[in-house]
């Protein structure tokens, strides 16, 4: 293979992992959609379906650092492939399911495993592949997240007012098999002795860390508070956006336009903080991305108009989705590529914890107070918590950690 043809083929690697999260996160995310239609149709409550997102987030989490591990050893293309069985099979079992538990069980723990086989071992074999451009890699990758509101939120929307929730879920689950286990074949590791591997090797520590020691920094630990502040503020915000807009009188189907304009911004936010952090520098972008998140999440307490949820969800998108890739860049450029597979996965599990508690909390939230006013409000405090730790991690990182530690407590 050719020097220019493994450069390309890295970008393909890179749209085969942008499907994969698009389809993995849209797939989990639209519970969103489903939420009231199943609440309304079963019975159940919304904490009760919502606890099912928060089991997501919760498996994922723990997943994501096996399933980072994993990649490291055997490679990424086995992983993804078994991501996508499983995450098919979540699917089609969920729509079948009779009571709550089962729901939860299938939707909640089946998916949640799934998806945690794309995001972390996709971002570092994305890394691997690109070294110029790595930012605007790892965002491309990322951007399938904010495709999946423009995707599957609406084509779930449509097929739950066409038929109903249990035949909508089950479509979606045989289009993600058919799209997803193709994918996992395109998925190929970067070559060694490449451009793209001499040019990792450049930009690597110094020396070889290993995984015991990387977990052990003080640079993790920041990241992973990070990520896990970030994503606590922002997972209730998003999950209930669209109930949110519908308590505000907007009809079902507009709704649903709010929660996938959020998610075209957030597509646009990835790709222009990517861009941005080429040049600037990860850290002070995700510091700026993450305050302008923690402001939007409080202007939720003042929006009622259709107008007012559009140009939020602009704003808010372009923050929620922009900073996410920035995490993957920051691991990599302070554990290298070598370990980066396990160490952004334990990094994710954090942001996954995160990622569960906004779900239930807003479930609760809106079941004992009728309303989202207490959720918003403690989202936009642990988001002005994630922008105090962001700074911190800009001052602790300004050197690369050394190695002693390891050799200190060998």
């Amino acid at each position: 293979m050719s020097k220019d043809a493994r450069f390309d083929y890295g970008w393909v690697v890179v749209g085969a992992g942008a499907l994969m999260t698009c389809v993995g996160f849209g797939t989990m995310l639209s519970l969103a959609v489903f939420l009231q239609p199943i609440s309304d149709a079963m019975g159940w409550s919304r904490a009760g379906i919502s606890a099912a997102a928060t089991l997501d987030f919760l498996c994922m989490g723990f997943a994501a650092f096996a399933w980072g591990a994993l990649s490291d050893r055997f490679g990424t293309r086995i992983v993804v492939l078994a991501g996508s069985l499983l995450l098919g099979l979540g699917l089609v079992t969920a729509s079948q399911a009779q009571s709550l538990w089962q729901f939860q069980l299938c939707f909640g723990v089946l998916i949640g495993i799934a998806a945690g086989s794309f995001y972390a071992p996709m971002m570092a074999l994305a890394s691997a592949w690109i070294d110029k451009h790595r930012s605007l890699a790892v965002a491309l990758v990322s951007a399938g997240m904010g495709v999946s509101p423009l995707t599957v939120a609406p084509s779930a929307s449509w097929l739950i007012t066409a038929y109903d929730w249990r035949f909508a879920m089950l479509v979606i689950g045989i289009v993600a098999w058919a799209l997803l286990i193709p994918a996992s074949f395109l998925v190929r590791p970067a070559p060694h002795g490449s451009t793209v591997a001499t040019g990792a090797a450049a930009n690597a520590p110094q020396a070889e860390w290993t995984v015991a020691q990387a977990l052990r920094t003080p640079q993790f630990i920041t990241l992973a508070l990070a990520h896990f502040a970030c994503c606590a503020a922002h997972s209730g915000p998003i999950f209930h956006m669209v109930s949110y807009a519908m308590v505000c009188g907007i009809a079902p189907l507009t709704a649903v336009t709010v929660y996938s304009l959020a998610g075209f911004s957030g597509l646009g936010g990835r790709l222009l903080l990517g861009v941005l952090a080429d040049r600037l520098g990860a850290k002070p972008v995700l510091v700026g991305g993450l305050l302008v998140q923690a402001l939007s999440i409080a202007t939720y307490l003042a929006v009622a108009q259709l107008g007012e949820f559009y140009a939020l969800s602009v704003v808010f998108g372009l923050a929620y989705g922009g900073v996410m890739p920035l995490y993957a860049v920051l691991v990599r450029e302070f554990f290298g590529a070598r370990i980066m597979g396990t160490v952004f996965g334990a990094v994710s599990a954090f942001a996954s914890l995160g990622m569960a508690l906004g779900p239930w909390a807003g479930g609760y939230v809106f079941d004992t107070f009728h309303g989202y006013t207490w959720l918003h409000a403690g989202s936009f405090a642990i988001g002005l918590a994630a922008v105090a730790v962001a700074v911190a991690l800009s001052f602790s990182t300004k050197r690369r950690p050394s190695l002693d530690l390891g050799r200190a407590t060998a």
